[in-house]
């Protein structure tokens, strides 16, 4: 016999949306995830039966809607009942940001899903045309803790591993200091003034980052003072 159903449109929702994994999976496609490997990517601790299930879910409920390929070649975007979600992310993640943030330490943080987040979020507009390649020395970590970001245009690219490509910037952080500027806690300017942050490589790259440094929309947000009721996150 199958659950009855609520009136109340809260819990409707709640039913749609109330799981972890189905809410990481909608912020990552907020982010700009579309693939099976982008969202194991950004959500490195869930399972792959949880993914494909949680996927199909959303499909199944006109969340998302899922285009070309089988299984792992598949992408999938957010339908328009998708997109209206992204206020409540927002508001999900103002809330972490005044509340659940305290209680986070450093060794708990995930490096992968916090560098998918971080090149994810880089504005391209404020970098020179084509190609720019970063590697990323991640200094308080002894695995993980190099890592390079290419971005082209919308395109990007995250690899562990050496690419083997003409690096434009090197920077030097611990993850904490990374985690910081990306939630709006310090400025670029304040971190490489204290030492925190370094970057060599292309004059004119090094120069303008608090420009185009990755930057939490939420963050982008509180800076500018907006009301977080009813903004959606935009990237």
């Amino acid at each position: 016999m199958s659950e009855p159903l609520s009136h109340c449109p809260a819990t409707k929702a709640a039913d749609l949306l109330g799981d972890k994994w189905t809410l990481l999976i909608i912020r990552a496609m907020i982010l700009g995830a579309t693939r099976y490997s982008e969202f194991t990517a950004a959500i490195p601790r869930i399972s792959p039966s949880v993914l494909s299930g949680r996927l199909k879910s959303l499909c199944d409920n006109g969340l998302v809607m899922k285009r070309g390929g089988a299984g792992k070649q598949a992408s999938y975007r957010l339908t328009p009942s998708g997109r209206d979600c992204e206020p409540i992310i927002f508001l999900l993640a103002t809330w972490g940001l005044k509340w659940a943030e305290r209680h986070t330490r450093v060794d708990q943080i995930d490096v992968g899903a916090t560098m998918w987040d971080l090149h994810q979020t880089i504005d391209d507009s404020e970098l020179p045309d084509g190609e720019t390649v970063m590697a990323v020395t991640l200094t308080d970590l002894d695995h993980y803790n190099r890592w390079w970001i290419t971005v082209s245009g919308k395109e990007r690219d995250l690899c562990d591993a050496d690419p083997g490509k003409e690096v434009d910037l090197y920077l030097r952080a611990d993850l904490e200091t990374l985690v910081e500027i990306w939630m709006g806690d310090v400025s670029v300017d304040d971190a490489v003034r204290e030492d925190h942050l370094s970057m060599t490589g292309e004059p004119q790259i090094a120069d303008s980052a608090k420009f185009w440094f990755p930057i939490s929309p939420v963050a982008k947000a509180k800076a500018a003072g907006a009301d977080p009721v009813g903004i959606a996150m935009t990237v």
